[in-house]
């Protein structure tokens, strides 16, 4: 099929609540929406947000790889239109997943059908910090129907270490954890961070060091009592072989969207790979 149409929007949706990272906390959110549309008006959607910090993309990269790739492809078949913005991933990850899942989805890909219904549980950030907060929190969060919570630490491994007993007592066995360092620990402070924890009701500790130093993160997980998550390191499925090979990685985070591997097929490669 031919893409006859192409939109490109960036919306700018505002935060309820802070989201706060190690290394910056949101206030709104600022993706990138996709349109695709053939001659025949059937329509696929495509999104894309770009998390200053997150990795070397800018969002006025991400924009503008967008409009290139866009007008490029125009008037194309819907192949050769996703191996033009192949050809070009690397230089815009996020960008060229939301332009690619949405002539994927145009295409009626068949990993996008879902044939019965299905229920996948939702984890919730937690914010607080104060004792009396934490407690009020935990029990807004059980109400909402929560069961797992992700606790945001990486800024001090003694004050992280606290929160996260804090949280543990007024979650009191209702709820699992998962820490999330963000890559923002050096190797000594994750460790002595990680040699802190009670286990109890902690599910992983994701993240800890760095993407590019796997070594760090390797020695983090030799003396964390719970399993450690790689996620910004895991960018192909080679990454995924040698999360394997690492004692204690208990497992691998496919960023959200898929946008690390561009497209369904890949993504659905690596989560078989991370599955063996």
């Amino acid at each position: 099929m031919r893409l006859q149409e192409i939109v490109l929007r960036t919306v700018r949706l505002p935060l309820i609540h802070p989201y706060v990272l190690s290394y910056r906390t949101f206030t709104e959110f600022e993706p990138i929406i996709v349109e695709v549309r053939d001659a025949d008006a059937r329509v696929g959607w495509g999104e894309g947000h770009i998390s200053p910090g997150s990795s070397s993309e800018t969002r006025d990269g991400g924009w503008t790889f967008c409009r290139e790739h866009a007008a490029a492809v125009i008037g194309k078949d819907s192949s050769e239109a996703k191996a033009i913005i192949a050809r070009d991933l690397a230089a815009s990850k996020v960008a060229a997943t939301a332009l690619v899942t949405a002539i994927e989805m145009l295409e009626r890909h068949p990993l996008l059908s879902v044939d019965r219904d299905t229920r996948l549980p939702l984890l919730t950030p937690f914010n607080s910090s104060a004792p009396g907060d934490i407690e009020r929190e935990v029990e807004q969060r059980l109400t909402d129907g929560f069961r797992t919570f992700k606790i945001k630490v990486g800024k001090s491994a003694e004050d992280d270490a606290r929160r996260v007993k804090l949280v543990q007592r007024a979650i009191a066995g209702r709820a699992t954890m998962r820490l999330d360092a963000n890559r923002a620990y050096p190797e000594s402070d994750a460790c002595r961070f990680a040699m802190a924890l009670d286990p109890a009701g902690i599910e992983l500790f994701e993240q800890p060091c760095p993407a590019e130093d796997w070594e760090a993160n390797a020695r983090v997980a030799s003396v964390s009592p719970v399993p450690v998550m790689l996620d910004e390191p895991i960018c192909e499925l080679a990454d995924v072989k040698r999360a394997s090979a690492i004692a204690n990685v208990g497992f691998c985070k496919l960023k959200l969207k898929l946008k690390r591997f561009g497209d369904l097929d890949l993504l659905r490669e690596a989560l078989d790979a991370v599955h063996e």
